[in-house]
């Protein structure tokens, strides 16, 4: 079984209440050594077609998982927001949506994918590292992030 992909805003009650659980994770497991976890809701416009689009993933009609991709500029889309629910975690889905949001960035128009993450986020380094991303200096100054990555579409 696969998991279907449907464009949602940000703002949609089923993207918001993934993106709250996100943070909530997010939150939860982050180093209080490196301060307080960030909390930002993305832009809606950001991550609506031409600027980007974001993906809720369903399991038989419930939302399971979501993901974005926003243009950074003319050729680079950045990959935001890449999450499961735990009950979904370990089928390879991870995977699916990481190649749906790159196939979307290239209809965008972006030749590159990059995205930041943070060590304490194995299983996601692992999904990038294995899904051909190389990590790179830091592009932005996202306080939340430890580790930069880009890959050529």
């Amino acid at each position: 079984m696969h998991p279907a992909f449907r464009v949602a805003t940000v703002t949609d009650p089923d993207a918001h209440e993934l993106l709250a659980e996100y943070f909530s994770m997010r939150a939860a497991g982050f180093d209080p050594a490196a301060g307080t976890y960030r909390t930002v809701f993305p832009d809606p416009a950001r991550f609506t077609e031409p600027a980007g689009v974001f993906l809720v993933v369903d399991d038989e009609g419930s939302p399971v998982g979501c993901g974005g991709i926003r243009m950074l500029d003319a050729d680079r889309a950045e990959v935001k927001h890449l999450y499961l629910r735990d009950a979904v975690r370990g089928r390879g889905w991870g995977r699916l949506l990481l190649a749906e949001l790159e196939r979307r960035a290239r209809e965008l128009g972006a030749r590159e994918s990059v995205l930041d993450t943070n060590v304490a986020l194995e299983a996601a380094g692992s999904l990038y590292r294995s899904s051909g991303y190389v990590e790179i200096p830091p592009y932005n100054d996202n306080p939340n992030a430890t580790t930069w990555f880009r890959k050529e579409l």
